[in-house]
């Protein structure tokens, strides 16, 4: 009786079934495996750690990941101090963190955004910023992929049956559909990461609308990391003109897909 009734369902209907809530939930399992992900990662950053110089014990303490502007700040004035002799070690503990903060969802991104603009050159920092992005995001579609989908379905059921069906209806130009979603904040970055794979979002255009759709609000956090010790709040980097300008880049991402359709109409 189940296939007939999805036989004659429309396609959107026939996609919302493919993703209904698996029989079986073991979320126990997945939280472990989850757990286990997470301390290697830990014990990966500090593999990183003991590769830095010997610090001071007052800088000791500002070693840790940004939770706010003047944790950057601090943070900030410990690295420069230390990146022209060990540049690369520098580097890599932004590159190793930034990851590791995106693969798991924890707050701290903009924070480093903006350190990545005082540290680094701005086109070295906007590049390690979107890749950094991009390929964490891709790291935790990944794991939801592997473990996560009793989780998704457990905590956020109608949520992943709303987005499935927005995303069938966007299927065909579905790269520029991601990108639109990463420059607006219509949905939290942590759901689209989870969410992705289990309604099939496939993991090619997935990397690079993050890749793109990050840039414009990188830019201008990158940006503000040049007047680092001027900010008070990670909100004093975007500004008016910059929140029209990242306006702007959502809308022109939606260009293609406009243009798309109106010729399709008219060669039909």
């Amino acid at each position: 009786m189940e296939e007939a009734r999805t036989a004659g369902a429309d396609p959107v209907e026939q996609r919302l079934h493919q993703v209904q809530k698996p029989e079986k939930i073991n979320t126990r399992n997945a939280f472990i495996v989850l757990a286990a992900v997470f301390v290697l990662s830990i014990l990966s950053l500090l593999s990183v750690y003991t590769k830095f110089p010997n610090l001071e014990e007052e800088e000791k303490v500002h070693i840790k990941i940004p939770r706010d502007i003047e944790d950057a700040k601090l943070l900030g004035q410990v690295l420069y101090r230390y990146k022209e002799q060990y540049y690369y070690e520098v580097l890599l503990g932004v590159f190793m963190v930034y990851i590791f903060l995106q693969t798991f969802a924890i707050p701290g991104s903009i924070s480093l955004s903006i350190l990545s603009g005082f540290l680094f050159p701005f086109p070295l920092a906007l590049v390690l910023v979107c890749f950094c992005s991009a390929t964490g995001a891709t790291f935790c579609y990944l794991l939801s992929l592997l473990v996560g989908r009793p989780i998704v379905w457990k905590y956020f059921p109608e949520k992943i049956q709303q987005w499935a069906d927005t995303v069938d209806k966007h299927r065909g130009n579905i790269l520029n559909y991601m990108i639109f979603l990463r420059v607006t904040p219509f949905l939290p970055n942590w759901f689209i990461n989870i969410s992705a794979p289990v309604i099939d979002v496939p993991v090619f255009p997935f990397w690079l609308g993050t890749f793109v759709g990050v840039a414009p609000p990188s830019f201008v956090a990158i940006q503000a990391g040049t007047t680092l010790h001027q900010l008070t709040s990670s909100g004093d980097a975007f500004s008016f003109t910059s929140v029209a300008l990242i306006a702007l880049f959502a809308v022109l991402s939606l260009v293609p897909v406009f243009l798309k359709n109106r010729l399709r109409e008219k060669l039909e």
